[in-house]
C-alpha cells in the first residue's frame, strides 16, 4: 500500500469528523432519532404523516452541504477506479446489506457505536471486515 503524503490531510479529516459527530449528537439529543442515512431515506419511501418534512430537510442539507462548501473551496474530484455495472452492484449491495443489517455505516457506525450497542459493533465490525475482503478479493485476486 502506498500512501500520497501530498494528499495527506489530517486535519481537514479530524474537524469533519468532529462535525460529524456534533450533528449526530445534536440530532439525537434534540430530535430523539438516529442519524442514520438509510433510515431517513427508507423512511421516505414509506410515508408516515407526520414524519416527512424532517426527513427531507434531512436529506436537502446531506445534498446541499457540498454545494455550500463549493461556495467558498474548490471540491475535491474523485476518483473512481470502477465501471457503472460494478457501482451498481456495489449500491445494490449495500442497500440489500443495511436492509439485513438493519442500519448502515452513520446508524451502526457512528451513532450505535457512540451509544456503546453491542448490536452496532458487531455490525459494524461484519461490514468493515465484508468490505476490507471485498476490496482485497476484487483488487488482488481477480485483478478489477
Amino acid at each position: 500500500m502506498l500512501i500520497d503524503w501530498n494528499a495527506f490531510t489530517p486535519w481537514p479529516a479530524l474537524a469533519g469528523g468532529v462535525l460529524i459527530g456534533v450533528a449526530a449528537a445534536m440530532f439525537v439529543l434534540l430530535n430523539g432519532r438516529i442519524a442514520g442515512i438509510s433510515g431517513v431515506i427508507g423512511g421516505l419511501l414509506r410515508y408516515a404523516k407526520g414524519d416527512t418534512l424532517w426527513r427531507v430537510a434531512f436529506v436537502l442539507g446531506l445534498l446541499g452541504a457540498p454545494l455550500l462548501y463549493a461556495l467558498f473551496a474548490t471540491l475535491p474530484r474523485p476518483q473512481i477506479d470502477a465501471g457503472y455495472g460494478a457501482l451498481i452492484a456495489a449500491g445494490l449491495l449495500v442497500g440489500i446489506g443495511t436492509r439485513y443489517g438493519a442500519g448502515c455505516t452513520s446508524g451502526h457506525g457512528v451513532c450505535g457505536l457512540s451509544r456503546l450497542s453491542p448490536r452496532s459493533l458487531i455490525a459494524t465490525v461484519t461490514f468493515m471486515a465484508a468490505g476490507f475482503i471485498t476490496v482485497y478479493g476484487f483488487r488482488h485476486l481477480t485483478g478489477f
